[in-house]
């Protein structure tokens, strides 16, 4: 084995990523010969095609995109290993994360300069979405989760909890009527909440007589995004069970009425999930302990 296979890994990353060997070489800062001669002794070395090259193309074969895949996430071990090590060198590089819209909007986006300020060499790529992320196929570093955990490959931190609201506009109210019991939810229109990959619609629960209790309203619209669905109940399309941070302004404004507030909600549950590592990076270290500490202060209840 090469003792430069390292070396020949880093440059074939950038050149996947690069899309070019003129770009990757530019990247690199060595001449693009140089690089080309390296992908072929990488291809030797492996004893497999990585990358289809014409005049005017670029493509990775089947082989070089999991060759492309590893090589990634050991370079990415090698260089959390050196900064574990380096204590003195402040977090910095990419840190990929995923957050629910609702949390984006509410909770992360809002405090973010704190965070850019106190690490300034760590660039932040923000998934904002409200799908199930696969945090080893897209490369994710670490995401924050709302609700109760299933993905057991992975190490998991819960930080708090979140409170729901039930909400409806003041026009909606006029023409239907005003629920007094979350059994009268049944009598009513609602803008319900799917999940996009189980299409599991979320249940509403509240505490009845000290028992929880779930309700699913009966409706005409169903929606997989937190944006789309706040946008629906202000357009009076029907009743809402969402995050109270997104709904407040709503609330305070007037545009939207709370209801039900005799009735306890069941919270949401906040976790932040990583890649099951023998050690963690200290750029996705650094972003825990703080969102760990920005949920604690701001939002806790």
């Amino acid at each position: 084995m090469r003792s430069n296979l390292l070396e020949l890994m880093s440059i074939f990353v950038q050149v996947v990523e690069q899309r070019s060997f003129t770009k990757a070489a530019d990247v690199l800062q060595l001449h693009r010969p140089a690089v080309s001669k390296f992908i072929q002794q990488l291809e030797d070395d492996l004893g497999v095609k990585l990358l289809h090259r014409t005049t005017r193309s670029l493509s990775i074969t089947v082989e070089g995109e999991e060759v492309y895949q590893r090589a990634k996430a050991l370079l990415n071990d090698v260089s959390d290993m050196i900064a574990a090590f380096s204590p003195s060198q402040a977090p910095h590089g990419r840190l990929r994360i995923s957050v629910p819209l609702a949390l984006s909007h509410t909770i992360l986006i809002p405090s973010l300069s704190e965070f850019q300020a106190l690490y300034p060499q760590i660039e932040i790529v923000l998934t904002a979405s409200d799908r199930l992320t696969d945090l080893i196929s897209e490369g994710i570093d670490c995401v924050i989760r709302l609700g109760e955990l299933n993905d057991s490959n992975f190490i998991s931190r819960r930080i708090g909890e979140v409170q729901m609201a039930t909400c409806a506009t003041p026009s909606y109210l006029e023409k239907y009527g005003i629920p007094l019991t979350p059994d009268d939810l049944a009598h009513h229109k609602a803008v319900n909440f799917f999940s996009g990959n189980s299409r599991e619609v979320m249940d509403w629960k509240f505490v009845m007589d000290g028992k929880v209790v779930s309700r699913r309203p009966g409706s005409n619209m169903l929606v997989n995004n937190s944006d789309v669905l706040l946008s629906c109940g202000l357009a009076g399309m029907g009743i809402l069970h969402a995050l109270r941070t997104a709904l407040e302004p709503h609330i305070h404004s007037g545009r939207l009425t709370e209801l039900l507030t005799d009735y306890v909600t069941v919270t949401k549950p906040v976790s932040i999930l990583y890649p099951d590592r023998r050690y963690l990076s200290p750029t996705v270290r650094a972003f825990i302990d703080w969102f760990s500490e920005v949920f604690a202060s701001k939002y806790q209840f």
